[in-house]
């Protein structure tokens, strides 16, 4: 029996009603995480979306706030990982897929916990220029790299079963997106840096979410 065969047996079987809610948790994660940081860009003192990228809100007095916008992301994310398990019972990334956004979600609570350093001129009082890394700077970025590389195979491992499933528009969705964010991630322009990663946020996020969307359809 071959896989897209294998998979459209099994798409008709819905998930239970406990993994429902668990899937709504990707939905909403990535919209929440960003109406969150960018409504604390547009009222914390001293703080320029233009040159300041999103992490620089976990300092400060009110750097809690994004503390805990990461950790609960993450937390979010490591159920939808949960709620994958449950869903997906047959085809390509049937096993990745829930690894995958479990090491999502889990560098996210990293980034979250170990905060990044000062730079930039903020906090208030920071100095300007390129931060001097710390331990937790290191660990921050640690979390970082995770939430990045897991999304990024995702994305293949997502096209991959989207083909199975002849799927050819999520198929060519994820590998848009993927070119997209690493394009706006990895283009040489400092003065542009922060606006390009949050945007590139966006984007990753709104995959999730659509990724999220299908599980939930399984």
């Amino acid at each position: 029996m071959s896989e897209t065969t294998t998979i459209s047996t099994t798409a008709s079987v819905a998930p239970s009603s406990s993994a429902r809610p668990i899937l709504d948790a990707g939905i909403i994660a990535g919209p929440l995480f960003l109406i969150t940081a960018v409504a604390q860009a547009l009222c914390r003192n001293g703080f320029d979306p233009a040159r300041h990228p999103i992490s620089l809100l976990a300092l400060g007095d009110l750097g809690a706030i994004q503390i805990a916008n990461f950790v609960l992301t993450g937390v979010l994310y490591l159920a939808t990982a949960a709620g994958a398990h449950r869903t997906l019972y047959a085809g390509p990334g049937r096993t990745w897929v829930p690894r995958l956004l479990a090491v999502l979600g889990a560098g996210l609570v990293v980034a979250g916990v170990f905060v990044t350093d000062a730079g930039a001129g903020f906090p208030e009082g920071a100095p300007e220029g390129a931060p001097q890394i710390s331990w937790h700077g290191v660990l921050h970025e640690l979390g970082f790299a995770m939430t990045v590389l897991s999304w990024s195979a995702l994305c293949i491992v997502l096209c991959r079963r989207f083909r199975a499933e002849r799927r050819h528009g999520l198929a060519a969705t994820s590998l848009i997106t993927l070119v997209v964010a690493f394009a706006l991630s990895l283009w040489p322009d400092l003065d542009t840096y922060a606006p390009r990663i949050l945007a590139a946020t966006a984007i990753q996020f709104g995959y999730l979410s659509l990724a999220a969307r299908y599980l939930r359809q399984q």
